[in-house]
């Protein structure tokens, strides 16, 4: 058996306790431009930064939160050219040209998008924390149905899916609320989509 000094396996090893460090470790940068809130914005980031933090530590858009940043929770969803997404999962450079849509671009507190106004009306939210990405699914999900998307718990994949109670809980399972709004959250959704659930 051959033995080998701890120092001459340091040594061949990249980025060892000791070894110079690499002559490029400058992040690699890339420009981006996308429409977030109605508003054209061009950044340039690293290219491993993900939606979420270009949004809110690039543009200072913090009503998404990071919740878990592991595309658990959905504290973080975001609407991305139609359609709800995790934006601490995606890097913001993939979304070149796109149009975002966070919490902040879906109303004013002095105009309120009809989802955030059911929120409040119904108790949708206790702490708070998880609503903004509660709201922007909520919203996604009743589009989602309007256009005909199935569920994991929609009886007919070839019908159109209806806008029940069942529909909606399925829709939002990757929206965590440690409060425990669900129930509430489901009320308001059934009077923004026009429905009994």
């Amino acid at each position: 058996m051959v033995s080998v000094g701890a120092s001459a396996v340091a040594a061949a090893l990249p980025g060892a306790v000791g070894a110079a460090p690499a002559a490029n470790d400058a992040p690699v940068l890339a420009k981006v431009t996308f429409t977030v809130n109605g508003e054209k914005r061009d950044l340039e980031l690293d290219t491993r930064t993900s939606l979420l933090d270009a949004a809110r530590e690039h543009l200072h858009l913090t009503g998404s939160k990071k919740g878990c940043d592991h595309g658990q929770c959905g504290a973080c969803t975001m609407i991305v050219d139609g359609r709800r997404i995790n934006a601490c999962l995606t890097l913001a450079v993939m979304h070149q040209g796109a149009q975002i849509t966070t919490i902040e671009g879906l109303g004013r507190p002095e105009n309120l998008h009809p989802m955030q106004a059911a929120f409040i009306k119904h108790d949708g939210y206790q702490c708070g924390y998880c609503t903004p990405g509660q709201i922007c699914s909520a919203v996604s999900v009743i589009e989602e149905v309007k256009a005909g998307i199935p569920s994991h718990v929609s009886a007919d994949l070839n019908a159109a899916p209806e806008m029940t109670a069942t529909e909606m809980r399925e829709r939002m399972s990757g929206n965590l609320c440690r409060c425990g709004a669900y129930s509430n959250i489901v009320d308001a959704m059934t009077e923004v989509a026009g429905v009994r659930a």
